[in-house]
């Protein structure tokens, strides 16, 4: 995944109702109307939403007669995935000096 495809997930995972999206259509495609039902906001607003989720990948569109189903395109939430666990060495060794230390202070030793 190139950084400009990576940055697109990112912004497009930014927004919690294109978050919200996203989980409803893990259950299932679902049209546009059925999209929008949840939220206060208008169809064009939704259309935007999905606009931006579709660019960056994470959804696609059908098209059977006049409906067109959203579908999940789950690849690019592996890409950040895989993206995010280069790091967890990091975060896995921070949690683990600080429990080195947290078990030093519960000694009454000072950690040196």
């Amino acid at each position: 995944m190139t950084t400009d495809q990576l940055s697109a997930t990112f912004a497009a995972l930014a927004d919690p109702t294109r978050r919200a999206i996203l989980a409803r259509l893990a259950g299932g495609e679902a049209t546009v109307n059925e999209l929008a039902e949840p939220f206060t906001v208008s169809l064009q607003a939704i259309s935007k939403h999905l606009k931006v989720l579709e660019r960056a990948g994470l959804i696609s569109r059908g098209k059977t007669a006049q409906w067109r189903p959203c579908r999940l395109e789950a690849g690019p939430l592996g890409d950040i995935s895989d993206w995010v666990e280069r790091y967890r060495r990091f975060w896995d060794g921070g949690f683990d000096r600080l429990d080195e230390h947290l078990t030093e202070l519960q000694k009454g030793k000072p950690n040196e």
